[in-house]
């Protein structure tokens, strides 16, 4: 890469130590398409070689663009939707998920130990349900009894 190519990749706004320099506010201010581009390439490649070539910027550039507290963030942000996409998902098949865990457990035709260990599942699920709604009812208690201490002490 030549030296005017170089340039070009650090080309996304001034730095922090440069005239003009502001924080950004959120993802889009200052931040630069090719910032945005680099991490969207981050999250579909598998190495930050592959993504910095799918940019067309050098390794080293989009290594020093992942200190930038902003870029940090943004990418973190980033991260944090993409696995809470994946939850959505996974939370949608759970009623085909449950829908196996008793079809295995109720076949007499698969083994023993498979039918076990579905049983067992199914149980803990349940129990763990049972368990959370208990918290929920707790904790909707001590909130209420919090705000009323509050209300008195005014």
């Amino acid at each position: 890469m030549c030296r005017e190519e170089a340039q070009k990749d650090d080309d996304d706004g001034p730095t922090a130590d440069e005239p003009g320099y502001s924080p950004m506010t959120g993802h889009g201010a200052q931040f630069g398409r090719k910032k945005e581009a680099a991490i969207a390439a981050l999250l579909s490649h598998r190495n930050i070689e592959d993504a910095a070539q799918a940019i067309n910027v050098a390794p080293r550039t989009l290594l020093r663009w992942m200190q930038l507290p902003e870029f940090k963030a943004a990418y973190r942000e980033a991260r944090r939707e993409g696995v809470n996409q994946a939850i959505a998902r996974m939370q949608q098949a759970t009623g085909a998920a449950g829908t196996v865990a008793l079809k295995l457990m109720t076949d007499p035709n698969v083994p023993a130990a498979v039918r076990l260990r579905a049983s067992e599942f199914v149980f803990d699920r349940a129990i763990r349900g049972v368990e959370l709604d208990d918290i929920e009812v707790r904790l909707a208690e001590l909130e209420r009894a919090a705000e009323a201490s509050k209300s008195q002490k005014k």
